[in-house]
């Protein structure tokens, strides 16, 4: 199957109506009935302000977390929707792949 692999990148202290936007995106992938989500947290990175966030010991809340899933044309239309939809500023990449499961060929 041809599609896109989307990856969000945010952080563990922004939230969306009271949750963390990485899990909402998780919840919001689920859904829209895309086939897996994953969520992975970082120790460390940087983004468009070139300040570097880090999880610490006693506190997470600048902890980088990504957000990657494997989707179909009109599935990315229908995050990218959502997104526009809840006015959602989020930095993501978005690449072209082929994906499938080993034992459907």
């Amino acid at each position: 199957m041809q599609g896109f692999k989307l990856t969000f990148f945010t952080q563990q202290d922004r939230t969306v109506h009271g949750q963390s936007l990485a899990l909402w995106l998780i919840q919001q992938a689920k859904e829209i009935g895309i086939r897996g989500a994953t969520l992975s947290a970082a120790t460390e990175g940087f983004g468009h302000d070139k300040k570097l966030h880090s999880a610490h010991f006693f506190e997470l809340a600048e902890q980088p977390l990504q957000v990657t899933m494997a989707v179909t044309e009109e599935e990315a239309g229908q995050v990218f929707a959502l997104l526009k939809q809840e006015n959602i500023n989020i930095f993501y990449t978005q690449a072209a792949i082929e994906f499938g499961m080993s034992g459907e060929r």
